[in-house]
């Protein structure tokens, strides 16, 4: 996300609508599909985040934590809610949230990345502004010629939450709350363990006190014939 934010055009209310997107969508580890419409005009109030599903949590010890309510989910028809936490640099979700609403303000109860979009019609020489949902095509679209730019290879919808899943787990997150946050309806996640060395390095060491939470994580059928 780096990489992307330094070919970022911070005037561009596209690109402030698509990065807001994108930093949310990671450290929420949310699916794309949950926040965006697949076409312009498939945007359900009932199914879709909007504006009014976000609020701030604050727990005991004063820590917040921005939330987001989907309201239909693949695992739940009544919803499900993820959040995310401010960041440090530039990939912070909540700076780029913030300036998503400053410049766009999209409507509470429409698409939550909705962005201005100016045009001029037919026959006229003043040009008008309305709100255009961000569908999934064109978050894509935009994000994968900024990586062009940047000389990355192309994204893919489910390389985000893959992403964040990993990024997660390096920071030393333990696994069940990984899986947890990423809402995994199985232990599938664990697949991206095989990837990254750095992920297992300190469950790996000799007397290394997160042994016996890998153990039982990933070999449970250890665990149960143990006790």
């Amino acid at each position: 996300m780096t990489g992307l934010h330094k070919h970022l055009n911070p005037d561009d209310l596209l690109h402030v609508a698509v990065y807001a997107c994108l930093t949310t969508t990671f450290y929420s580890a949310a699916r794309l599909g949950e926040f965006l419409p697949k076409t312009l005009d498939c945007f359900k109030p009932e199914t879709h985040v909007k504006p009014s599903d976000v609020h701030t949590d604050t727990d005991r010890q004063g820590l917040e934590s921005t939330v987001f309510h989907i309201p239909r989910t693949k695992m739940s028809t009544t919803g499900e809610e993820v959040s995310w936490s401010r960041q440090d640099g530039v990939t912070d979700p909540e700076a780029a949230l913030e300036a998503h609403m400053r410049v766009n303000n999209p409507p509470e109860t429409g698409p939550l990345f909705a962005y201005r979009y100016t045009y001029l019609t037919k026959g006229k020489k003043i040009p008008k502004t309305m709100y255009r949902a961000l569908t999934r095509n064109k978050f894509l679209e935009v994000i994968n010629e900024l990586a062009r730019v940047a000389g990355m290879e192309a994204l893919k919808g489910h390389s985000i939450r893959i992403g964040a899943t990993l990024e997660y787990l390096l920071r030393g997150t333990p696994f069940d709350v990984v899986k947890v946050k990423g809402r995994w309806a199985s232990d599938a996640f664990l697949v991206y363990l095989r990837k990254h060395a750095q992920i297992l390095a300190p469950y790996m060491q000799a007397h290394s006190a997160q042994n016996e939470e890998f153990i039982r994580i990933v070999i449970p059928g250890i665990q149960r014939q143990q006790s």
